[in-house]
């Protein structure tokens, strides 16, 4: 087993801002390894000033552009930007299929920059917390903001998005009725709804969709000093809205500490966080238990054939763990 030196030696390089050390060190975060959890009790407390922020949208969205010109807007301001890109997996290799990243390749060269691609389909259920270990590294060097986008608005994705403390929903213009975004649950994820590619014809009347769908939320009139989203129109062909984009995030960021909800979501990621570990190792403990007397499987045998449900198998196992 490596020793102290060997696991705290990554961390301590990577807060001497060695980008390799750092690609490393992820890669051990990622894995949950020995190496990668000592490392990251050595960073943990030296983390916690980093803004996080989700953006999802359909596919298509534009996304990874408007991702792209916030770096741009970002690096002009001096900030050091982390972008944890959440791909679709390949359905043959379970790799990610990065050809969004092919945007972002001008920043391959800014130390100023760190873009970390994380395959969706290789941590199922546990993407949230691996998201969140990754963002916490990010922070500790010294990264902020730091950037989860996202690969739609399903269920991982929408999960991630709410781990952020700002999320922007971003809708698009010739994609359907505006009023669709309200059948769908989706306004209510956002913090500032962004509407891209806002040269077409449509982006006007999109933008008074979405905002009387805004006008919905009654929360303003319950609590004045309750967030009201905002609706940010820009383009990345014409690199307009940007900048006024990035003011509205500062805006929450600001909002967010003080009307005390910073505090609230930041309880909700550690709850979030700790709970997707517990069930994990629960899962795999359980797993390795009744693996070794062959119970998980003869319990496999029995849902499939019909002799005992799911939920009958479950508690024979969570029983046993009990025991």
């Amino acid at each position: 087993m490596p020793g102290p030196d060997a696991r705290t030696s990554l961390s301590a390089r990577v807060l001497g801002g060695d980008l390799a050390a750092l690609a490393r060190l992820l890669t051990r975060v990622e894995n949950d390894d020995v190496i990668g959890r000592a490392a990251l009790a050595h960073l943990y407390p030296r983390g916690g000033s980093a803004h996080l922020i989700g953006i999802t949208g359909p596919p298509g969205a534009g996304k990874s552009t408007l991702v792209n010109e916030m770096l741009r807007a970002y690096r002009a301001r001096g900030a050091k930007v982390a972008i944890i890109a959440i791909d679709p997996t390949s359905p043959l290799t379970g790799g990610a299929m990065l050809g969004d990243r092919i945007r972002m390749t001008e920043w391959h060269a800014d130390p100023g920059v760190f873009i970390r691609s994380m395959a969706s389909r290789r941590f199922g259920g546990g993407l949230a917390q691996n998201a969140l270990a990754v963002a916490n590294v990010f922070d500790a060097a010294g990264f902020d903001p730091v950037i989860i986008e996202t690969v739609g608005t399903g269920q991982d994705e929408v999960a991630i998005a709410r781990l952020a403390l700002t999320t922007l929903l971003v809708q698009v213009p010739g994609m359907g009725d505006g009023v669709q975004t309200l059948k769908a649950g989706a306004l209510e994820i956002g913090d500032i709804i962004v509407i891209a590619k806002a040269d077409r014809p449509e982006a006007s009347e999109l933008a008074s969709d979405l905002r009387r769908l805004r006008t919905l939320n009654f929360d303003d009139a319950i609590d004045p000093g309750s967030w009201s989203s905002p609706v940010v129109k820009t383009s990345a062909t014409s690199r307009t809205g940007i900048d006024d984009l990035i003011a509205e995030i500062e805006r929450h960021r600001e909002w967010l500490a003080a009307s005390g909800e910073l505090d609230g979501r930041l309880r909700r990621n550690a709850t979030t966080e700790l709970a997707s570990r517990v069930r994990s190792g629960l899962l795999m403990r359980s797993r390795d238990r009744a693996g070794e007397s062959g119970q998980f499987e003869a319990l496999v045998d029995e849902i499939t054939s019909r002799v005992r449900t799911p939920q009958a198998a479950a508690e024979i196992l969570l029983a046993a763990m009990a025991r």
